[in-house]
C-alpha cells in the first residue's frame, strides 16, 4: 500500500493532533485503484518550520492554515507554487477569513476546509485530493508508457456515475411512494435535479471516451475540406438552448466561407467545448461573440464572452486534465475538468494553437489559430 506524505501547518496544537488522529490510519480505496492509499502525516506549527520541511521533503498534500505567527500561509503557498507546484494545498481557515481562503484557491490552492471541521470533513477532503493525485499520475503513466489503461478508466467512470445514479434512484423512489403527496408539482425540483444529474453523466461519459480515444490514437481522422464558419454555426445552434436559459445574446457574423482541411468531428468537439464554456461561465444577460479571420497563412477563430473571467494563474492551469478552476463563482458550475484538455490535444494534433485573454469579472477570449 502506498502512503501519501501530508504536512499539516497550523499554530493550534489541537488542529495538528486532530489531523493526525483522523488521517494517520485512514485509507482511501476506490474501485479503480490497483491498491489502497494511506497517509504519513507530519506537522509544523509555523510558516518558517513548514518552509524548512518543504525544502527537505517533497509532500503530496499540505493542509495550510491561513493565519500563522511570522510567515503567513499565503507566503508558504507562494513558495510551493514555485518550488513544487505538484503539491496539492488545502487551506485551513476560520469562517471569519473565508475570503482569504477563496483568494488562496485563486492562487493555486486545491481547496479549503473551514474551521471547525469534523473528522468526516477531513476524510472527505483527503479522499477528494487523493483521487485527483491518482488521476494525474494515471495520465502521466499513459504519457510515459504509451499504454492504454482501459480498465482503470472504466472503473473510474463507473465510480463517478454511481453517486448521480443513486441520487436519481432516490428521487424516483420518493415519487413512486408519493412521499410528497399526489400533486405532481411537488416533485418539480426532484425532476429537475435528476435531469441535471443525467446531463452531467452524459457529459462525463463523452469526455472520458473522447480523451481515451485521443490518448490511445484510436480517434482516426477522416479529413475533408470544411467550411469552419458552417461548423461554428452548427455549434452555436447546439448551445442556443443553454444560452436562452441565461438570457445570453449570441452575436456572430459568419457570412463567408473559410475552408480548412480537418475531421468534422474534431472541429465540432473544439467549438462545442469552447462555446458551452462561454455559456456556463458567463453571467446572466451576458453575451457571446465569434469572429473568424482568414489570411494567406493562418485562420483565426475567436470566441469572446462577458463571463466571470480568469486570473493569469488560472489561465496557466486551465488546459490540464481533470482541472476545474475553483473559486466562489464556479463552485456550483458542473463539469468533468476534461473539456479544455481535449480541445488542446485535438488542436495539437493539427499543429494548431489556442491562447486565452481574460480579465476577472469582465470575461474571456479564446483564440484558435490554424496554420495553412
Amino acid at each position: 500500500m502506498e502512503n501519501l506524505k501530508i504536512l499539516v501547518v497550523d499554530d493550534e496544537p489541537g488542529i495538528r493532533m486532530g489531523v493526525h488522529r483522523v488521517l494517520d490510519k485512514f485509507v482511501v480505496d476506490y474501485p479503480f485503484m490497483d491498491d489502497s492509499i494511506g497517509f504519513d502525516v507530519d506537522d509544523a506549527s509555523t510558516g518558517e518550520e513548514a518552509l524548512e520541511k518543504l525544502n527537505a521533503v517533497t509532500y503530496d498534500i499540505v493542509y495550510l492554515d491561513n493565519k500563522l505567527p511570522g510567515i503567513q500561509g499565503i507566503e508558504v503557498l507562494e513558495h510551493l507554487n514555485k518550488a513544487n507546484p505538484a503539491t496539492k494545498v488545502i487551506m485551513i481557515t476560520s469562517y471569519a477569513s473565508l475570503e482569504l481562503a477563496v483568494q488562496a484557491t485563486k492562487m493555486g490552492a486545491h481547496d479549503f476546509v473551514p474551521k471547525p471541521f469534523t473528522p468526516q470533513d477531513l476524510r472527505s477532503s483527503a479522499e477528494n485530493v487523493t483521487k485527483q493525485i491518482f488521476l494525474k499520475r494515471m495520465m502521466q503513466k499513459m504519457y510515459k508508457e504509451g499504454k492504454q489503461i482501459r480498465f482503470q478508466f472504466l472503473s473510474l467512470l463507473s465510480h463517478e456515475l454511481k453517486a448521480p445514479l443513486n441520487a436519481i434512484e432516490g428521487y424516483l423512489k420518493i415519487m413512486i411512494e408519493q412521499k410528497e403527496g399526489k400533486d405532481i408539482a411537488s416533485y418539480d425540483k426532484m425532476i429537475r435535479r435528476s435531469l441535471d444529474r443525467v446531463k452531467d453523466m452524459r457529459s462525463l461519459i463523452f469526455d472520458l471516451l473522447d480523451l481515451t480515444k485521443i490518448e490511445s490514437g484510436e480517434l482516426a481522422k477522416k479529413t475533408e475540406d470544411l467550411n469552419l464558419c458552417e461548423v461554428l454555426k452548427n455549434s452555436l445552434s447546439s448551445i442556443q438552448p443553454m444560452a436562452i436559459q441565461k438570457d445570453i445574446t449570441l452575436g456572430c457574423n459568419l457570412s463567408y466561407p473559410v475552408i480548412y482541411k480537418a475531421d468534422p468531428r474534431d472541429m465540432e468537439i473544439v467549438f462545442n467545448n469552447l462555446l458551452s464554456n462561454a455559456v456556463k461561465y458567463n453571467r446572466q444577460n451576458g453575451s457571446i461573440s465569434c469572429a473568424v479571420s482568414d489570411t494567406s497563412t493562418q485562420i483565426e477563430v475567436s470566441i469572446s464572452d462577458t463571463g466571470i473571467g480568469m486570473t493569469p494563474e488560472e489561465i496557466d492551469r486551465v488546459f490540464g486534465e481533470f482541472v476545474r478552476i475553483k473559486n466562489e463563482n464556479t463552485r456550483n458550475i458542473p463539469g468533468s475538468g476534461l473539456g479544455l484538455a481535449i480541445v488542446k490535444k485535438i488542436l495539437d494534433s493539427y499543429n494548431a494553437s489556442i491562447r486565452v485573454q481574460s480579465t476577472p469579472g469582465e470575461g474571456s477570449v479564446f483564440t484558435v489559430t490554424f496554420n495553412k
